[in-house]
């Protein structure tokens, strides 16, 4: 573009040089005086050009300074933009990585009370007997006086029944298993993976103390046992079990967490999302709503109140 310019710029010189120089008079009585003026005004003429071709020069320089920083500013931008958007991302994955290690610490946690519970239930039983001996030892009769209903010459511990004078009392067919010490063997074999093993004893902990609060716990490891076994329609009636009849259980809020899991496994995302949010409502400030929430917004459902 400079080039072009003085090209042109000369040209125009020269024209009007030519046109000067055609207007000059050609007469015999032009003087010298003419002639120098003449070329006094071709000379300013030319320094005109070359002033305006050196500020066009120095504009354009500019002007391409100014492009250049534009230019600059913009891949700078850019790069601080995508250095941004890197940052977010390592710390989406790393958010995402908390929020799974949590809640695998938060069972374990959760394991860990469950197992301490039974202890102390364990040692609150073994006070209880030790104290029913203790009395049981105090209200003993005396030694050579015969239990009320026992038959003369019956052998020691007989009691006598009509029709059958002396027989012993016969123990139950199928007693039920000590509730604690199964407990701790059904957990202690569903954390080694031992599910066939503590599957039964959870059941029978179910069949044999319907009322006591292991109950409900324990039917809330029947339902882990089929779902980590992807068995999710029997876990989900295991939960369902947990929900309906246990309410007051300590694992119901789980029970609906891992219900909701479940029915997203199965591919029922609507049903699983219902169960999320009404975990939301029951129990808005425990650690398995922190989960819920945690994996709504993963699903990119925002706006995770209790209600839609």
């Amino acid at each position: 573009m400079p080039k072009t310019l003085t090209l042109r710029h000369r040209s125009v010189a020269a024209a009007i040089l030519t046109a000067f120089l055609a207007l000059a008079p050609v007469h015999a009585h032009a003087t010298s005086k003419d002639m120098v003026a003449l070329q006094t005004q071709v000379q300013q003429l030319l320094d005109m050009v070359q002033r305006m071709q050196s500020t066009m020069d120095t504009k354009f320089g500019v002007l391409q300074q100014l492009v250049q920083q534009s230019t600059d500013n913009v891949n700078q931008m850019s790069q601080t933009v995508n250095a941004l958007q890197q940052k977010l991302n390592q710390q989406s994955d790393a958010l995402s990585g908390k929020i799974d290690t949590t809640s695998g610490q938060v069972q374990s946690l959760n394991d860990s009370v469950d197992e301490l519970k039974t202890r102390i239930a364990k040692v609150d039983k073994a006070l209880q007997d030790l104290q029913s001996q203790l009395q049981n030892i105090q209200s003993a009769p005396p030694a050579g006086t015969q239990p009320p209903g026992a038959t003369p010459g019956g052998s020691p511990g007989s009691v006598g029944t009509p029709g059958q004078p002396g027989a012993a009392i016969t123990p139950p067919a199928n007693p039920a298993p000590p509730l604690n010490q199964t407990f701790q063997s059904a957990l202690g074999d569903f954390n080694a993976a031992k599910y066939p093993v503590a599957e039964g004893e959870f059941q029978d902990i179910v069949h044999y103390y319907p009322m006591d609060d292991l109950a409900g716990t324990s039917q809330f490891y029947l339902g882990e046992i089929a779902y980590r076994q992807q068995n999710y329609a029997d876990a989900i009636n295991d939960y369902n079990a947990v929900l309906e009849n246990f309410s007051g259980s300590p694992k119901a809020a789980t029970a609906q967490l891992h219900k909701g899991y479940a029915l997203i496994q199965q591919g029922k995302k609507d049903a699983g999302i219902h169960e999320l949010r009404l975990l939301l409502q029951r129990h808005p400030q425990t650690p398995e709503a922190a989960q819920a929430r945690a994996k709504l917004q993963a699903m990119g459902i925002h706006g995770t109140s209790a209600q839609r």
